[in-house]
C-alpha cells in the first residue's frame, strides 16, 4: 500500500495548522506589544525630571492600567505646576461649546486652566516658570474636532515663550486614509486652522510635526517639539482607545460615523445629541419621508440639545456594519433631498456648515444636485497635494 499521498496530505494539514497558529501568535504578539506614548515612561520621565511641567490633558490621558497620567507623574515626583484642559474640560463631561471654569484638581490640588472659550491659547503669565508643556489627549483624527487646534495654540505659545512641547502619542481612529475637502484660508476657525482635509490620516504627534515643519504657526515660528512615539502601532489597524474623547462620542460606532455625520451640525438636522445614540442617528422634523423616529431631550453632555423635544424623522446607523475608511456623503445628500420646510433653509443661517467643510463649495454642490461621486472627484487634486505634505511627517507603517 502506498502511503505517500496520505503522508503528503497529512504534512499539508500540519503546515496549514502551524501557519494559522503562527499568524494568530503574531497578531496577539502585536496587540500585546502595542503601547501608547503614555505607557512608555522610560522615554519621557528622564526628560521631565527636575523640570517644571504644565500638562495638557483630559479624561483620555490614561495609561493601560487606567491610571491617570497626572497621578502617575505626581507619584514619580514630577513637578506639575498647571493642568491645561481642552474643550469639554479636564474630566471631559462638558457640552460641546460649553464654557468651562478654571479650578483645582480635587485629587492633586493642581490648578486647572481651561483652554477653551476666550482663553484658547495659554497666556505668557500662565506659562511663567514652566520648562516643558506635556500634551496627552486622545484625538479623533478629524479636522473639526478641536483638540488639534488646542495643540496648535499650545505649540505657538510655547514657541513664543521658549518652552519645549512633548507629545505623548496615541492612536488615530481614522488613520491610514485621507478624505474630504481641503480647508481654504478664508474659512479658518477653531474647527479648522490649517489647509488640511476633513480626514488627514496623522496621529497627534505626527500632526504637530507637520504644523512645525510647514511653519504653520503665526509668523512661521517653530516650537521645540518632541514626540514620544507609540510602540507596535500600525496606521491601518484599529485600536481600543483609553476613554470616550467627548460626551457625544461614547463608543467606536459614533467615532466611526463622526466624520460623515458631523456636517449635519451646520444644518437643521440633529445628529442625536440628547439621545442614547449620539452621532449614530440623524433626523429632523422636516425629513418625514425617512423611516426612523427619535426625540432629543436634555441629558448629560447635551443639556439643551438641538431640536430639543421635537419629533425627528431620519435614519438609525447604530448597526451600520462598515468600518468606514472614507467619508460617506449619501446620508447628507439623502437628508437634503427629503427636507421639506418652507420657513427655514436646510443650512443654518450662520453658515457654520461652511466652517465645518472648510469651504463654501460643498454647500453649493449639494444645492446644485451634484452626486457624491461628482463631489468627491472635485477634491482629488487638493487631496493629492496634501498627500505630498503629509508623507513627510508619517512616523508609523501602514
Amino acid at each position: 500500500m502506498n502511503l505517500r499521498p496520505k503522508n503528503k496530505a497529512l504534512l499539508l494539514i500540519v503546515l496549514i495548522y502551524f501557519g494559522f497558529c503562527q499568524m494568530s501568535f503574531a497578531q496577539n504578539l502585536d496587540k500585546n506589544c502595542f503601547k501608547t506614548g503614555a505607557d512608555r515612561p522610560e522615554l519621557y520621565l528622564p526628560l521631565l525630571k527636575n523640570k517644571t511641567v504644565a500638562i495638557v490633558t483630559n479624561q483620555t490621558g490614561l495609561m493601560s492600567d487606567k491610571t491617570f497620567l497626572v497621578d502617575f507623574l505626581v507619584k514619580n515626583d514630577i513637578d506639575i505646576k498647571t493642568i491645561f484642559a481642552p474643550e469639554h474640560g479636564f474630566r471631559g463631561d462638558a457640552d460641546a461649546g460649553e464654557h468651562v471654569e478654571n479650578g483645582l484638581d480635587k485629587k492633586t490640588g493642581i490648578p486647572i486652566i481651561s483652554l477653551y472659550g476666550n482663553n484658547k491659547k495659554p497666556k505668557p503669565e500662565q506659562l511663567k516658570g514652566i520648562d516643558i508643556v506635556l500634551f496627552d489627549i486622545q484625538d479623533v483624527g478629524v479636522r473639526f474636532y478641536t483638540y488639534i487646534s488646542t495643540l496648535t495654540y499650545v505649540m505657538e505659545a510655547a514657541a513664543e515663550n521658549s518652552l519645549e512641547v512633548i507629545v505623548l502619542d496615541r492612536p488615530n481612529p481614522h488613520d491610514g486614509y485621507i478624505d474630504g475637502p481641503v480647508l481654504k484660508n478664508q474659512w479658518k476657525s477653531f474647527v479648522g486652522m490649517h489647509q488640511i482635509p476633513v480626514v488627514y490620516g496623522l496621529t497627534m504627534g505626527e500632526y504637530g510635526k507637520m504644523v512645525n515643519g510647514e511653519k504653520w504657526l503665526t509668523n512661521g515660528i517653530q516650537a521645540k517639539y518632541t514626540v514620544i512615539p507609540m510602540k507596535g502601532y500600525h496606521k491601518k489597524q484599529r485600536y481600543e482607545i483609553s476613554d470616550k474623547p467627548s460626551p457625544n462620542l461614547p463608543n467606536d460606532k459614533s467615532i466611526n460615523l463622526y466624520p460623515s455625520l458631523c456636517f449635519f451640525e451646520g444644518t437643521q438636522v440633529s445628529v442625536g445629541r440628547g439621545t442614547e445614540l449620539p452621532f449614530q442617528i440623524y433626523g429632523s422634523p422636516w425629513t418625514k419621508n425617512l423611516p426612523f423616529q427619535f426625540t432629543p431631550k436634555p441629558s448629560a453632555g447635551a443639556k439643551d440639545p438641538f431640536l430639543n423635544g421635537k419629533l425627528c424623522y431620519g435614519e438609525n446607523l447604530s448597526e451600520y456594519p462598515e468600518d468606514l475608511r472614507v467619508l460617506n456623503l449619501e446620508w447628507l445628500l439623502k437628508a437634503y433631498k427629503n427636507y421639506r420646510n418652507s420657513k427655514q433653509d436646510f443650512f443654518l443661517k450662520n453658515l457654520f456648515f461652511d466652517k465645518l467643510a472648510g469651504t463654501d463649495e460643498l454647500r453649493k454642490q449639494i444645492i446644485a444636485g451634484k452626486t457624491a461621486d461628482q463631489i468627491k472627484a472635485s477634491w482629488k487634486s487638493d487631496l493629492e497635494n496634501f498627500q505630498e505634505i503629509r508623507a513627510k511627517y508619517v512616523m508609523y507603517e501602514d
